[in-house]
């Protein structure tokens, strides 16, 4: 999870009952989806996660459509990690601008802000290869030090903020919640990391449904604690003026260290997002290549660790070029991935009703309460937030950068995925 985002609308942040409003609707609606995740995770437990329920229940075509729209959300996080480093680190080391290469929508990339970069995605890959355990490893220990740090800057947000600098609660009513709305994709991807790597997680089966609902909740009172605690801290025009607002917000509060101790808090939770990202895309490119949707070697395993390592590979591959493009061109990859988080989570509810129907008898150590109403409700929840990705929204995309890239990821999808049937059907002849 994020302690700070580079998103066009985080303005809206500055009206917190808005933007609490929007994560606690957002983030029901995510909660509703998560409950037909913990279902199929439970009855499905096979790397994957959105790729298996989904050809189960719909077929190779769908199939292929929901994994490809869920990699391009999994891939805009990636990316937007490999940016979001050196931005983090821009404050805690010096000399981080040095070099200037290029501006990319008013954004100078500098050589060394690109080395920071390229060593972050590096460094991840490689831990990636090496195994989930070694992930494990990582992700439990950066996440010790959010949780302590958090802490510490809500109960000092708690004593020292002051209610007054609360105000103005809401901006622009309605439009203001979709603004911050259409984030939440975003923001709370990675919940459906779970079902990805399931056949490596040494938990019951019920035990991975549960814990994937409990990872949505405890996201929805994070985000709002987050931005609750900001809001005592800083009026609006402080708000208005920060950058990374979290670290500028415990600063106030504790000093300059606060701000430094916030600041390493946030690169724990970049390598805790950028870790798990790489995880369940890396699983779902393997899922897909291992089921004749993409090119074979793509599936091959790692003789000692047993990792998907040419799919890691691969993703370590894309990271490594995102921070030549800089901070702003990475946020149009981000909001474009969004819409993809948004159209895999339509097709998990659908997969999920599907095989409600069609195979009742299907063992599932949990089940969704609710049951069908459920995976209905989930649909038309998916489809209400992919609304406000459209033109006519107040958060659409934008035109034509970000529609350029859902554009280019269909067609770079149906190329792919022609070729790869055709030279699968071509080899099962000559057999």
């Amino acid at each position: 999870m994020e302690l700070g985002s580079t998103h066009r609308n985080l303005d809206h942040f500055r009206w917190r009952a808005g933007a609490i409003t929007a994560f606690l609707v957002g983030g029901s609606a995510i909660a509703i989806v998560g409950l037909t995740y913990a279902e199929l995770a439970s009855a499905l437990p096979f790397a994957g996660g959105e790729h298996v329920y989904s050809e189960r229940a719909l077929g190779t075509k769908a199939s292929f459509i929901c994994t490809w729209a869920i990699i391009l959300g999994y891939m805009s996080v990636i990316a937007f990690e490999a940016v979001a480093l050196p931005t983090v680190l821009s404050p805690l080391v010096p000399g981080l601008d040095i070099g200037h290469l290029w501006t990319v929508a008013g954004w100078e990339v500098h050589a060394t802000w690109v080395a920071t970069g390229i060593a972050g995605a590096l460094i991840m890959t490689t831990l990636n290869v090496l195994g989930v355990k070694m992930v494990a490893i990582a992700q439990s220990t950066v996440v010790i030090i959010i949780l302590a740090v958090g802490f510490m800057f809500l109960s000092g947000a708690t004593f020292s903020g002051s209610i007054s600098n609360i105000e103005p609660l809401f901006s622009d009513g309605i439009r203001g919640v979709a603004i911050v709305l259409v984030m939440v994709p975003f923001m709370f991807v990675g919940f459906d990391i779970i079902p990805q790597a399931a056949e490596e997680i040494n938990l019951p089966f019920r035990d991975i449904g549960i814990a994937l609902i409990l990872s949505v909740v405890m996201a929805i009172a994070w985000y709002a604690l987050v931005i609750i605690g900001v809001g005592l801290v800083m009026d609006f025009e402080a708000l208005a003026a920060a950058d990374l607002a979290t670290a500028e917000a415990n600063a106030t509060i504790y000093g300059e260290l606060g701000g430094t101790v916030l600041l390493l808090a946030g690169l724990a939770g970049i390598i805790t997002s950028w870790n798990a990202l790489i995880v369940g895309a890396s699983r779902a490119i393997y899922a897909m290549a291992k089921a004749g949707m993409m090119p074979g070697f793509l599936a091959e395993i790692h003789p000692r660790y047993h990792t998907p390592k040419n799919a890691i590979l691969l993703i370590g591959a894309l990271s490594i070029i995102s921070p030549f493009f800089g901070r702003a061109a990475v946020v149009w990859l981000v909001n474009a991935g969004g819409l993809g988080i948004v159209v895999a989570y339509g097709f998990v509810a659908l997969s999920f009703i599907a095989l409600r129907k069609n195979e009742p008898e299907l063992k599932r150590p949990y089940r969704a309460p609710g049951g069908m109403a459920t995976g209905y409700l989930a649909f038309v929840l998916s489809i209400g937030i992919g609304v406000l990705y459209f033109p006519g929204s107040p958060s659409a995309l934008l035109w034509p950068q970000e529609w350029s890239i859902i554009f280019f990821w269909i067609i770079l999808g149906a190329v792919l995925f022609a070729l790869t049937r055709i030279s699968v059907l071509g080899s099962s002849k000559t057999r």
